[in-house]
């Protein structure tokens, strides 16, 4: 030990900063490995055939799971979900309720409009008043629970949003529905159907990841520097003093 001296407040620093690194980049590895078994699940159901729109409320495990919907869209009581990101882009998303003849109100989304973020004019959009026939998959966020953040009582529609709970829309419009967002496939009643399934990929988690490990190292062997440092200069003042004291 008299060789590594790193000092007390070093010592502190790294006893603290260091688990922080650490467990930071295992967490990041953890969410990529959640990322991928999220991916390759919705790889497997976008690749199996929709089932009933009756079927889906029984269901144990929606997510991902395409459905035929039969019925109309409620252009009325448009939401536009504000801040999403597309190729670089910032715009917004159009959802709507979907009375399905089944006798369920779905939260569908026809997808991304041309619109940027902010903007104090909404963009403008078109909904077939007919009937239609589409599939769509269900959306479950992998993170935290929707949290609508617009009253969806107002009179004021369509309604500008970050994000929306079903549930709650459907208590607001008096109406019984399913409890996740349904989003469509390509077809005439969408705009652009190529939904994101995840923000963030399991690469981006791998190499914050790589980060935080690397950032951990560095921390550990500037330590590690310092200790040795401190413990040489120590023990050539100490050599001189004695020198001179002879």
């Amino acid at each position: 030990m008299k060789r590594f001296r790193p000092g007390i407040v070093p010592t502190l620093v790294v006893a603290v900063l260091l688990p922080m690194l650490v467990s930071l980049g295992f967490w990041q590895l953890s969410r990529g490995a959640e990322k991928s078994a999220l991916l390759q699940s919705y790889t497997e159901r976008r690749a199996a055939e929709p089932m009933a729109s009756t079927e889906l409320q029984p269901t144990a495990d929606p997510a991902f799971r395409r459905v035929h919907l039969h019925g109309q869209f409620d252009a009325a009581h448009s939401l536009l979900l504000d801040n999403r990101q597309r190729d670089g882009k910032v715009g917004v998303e159009l959802l709507q309720p979907f009375q399905d003849q089944a006798g369920r109100a779905l939260a569908a989304g026809q997808s991304r409009l041309a619109a940027v973020a902010g903007s104090p004019h909404p963009p403008q959009f078109t909904t077939p008043a007919q009937a239609l026939s589409l599939v769509a998959w269900v959306y479950v966020s992998p993170g935290a629970t929707f949290q609508l953040n617009a009253d969806p009582s107002t009179t004021t529609w369509p309604q500008l949003v970050t994000a929306v709970e079903p549930a709650k829309l459907w208590t607001a419009l008096d109406r019984e529905g399913f409890a996740y967002e349904l989003r469509a496939e390509s077809g005439p009643a969408t705009y652009q159907a190529d939904w994101p399934v995840v923000a963030m990929g399991p690469e981006k988690h791998l190499a914050y990841a790589v980060q935080w490990f690397a950032m951990s190292i560095a921390l550990f062997g500037l330590y590690l520097y310092l200790g040795w440092h401190n413990a040489k200069e120590k023990h050539h003042g100490s050599g001189h003093e004695s020198t001179q004291h002879v």
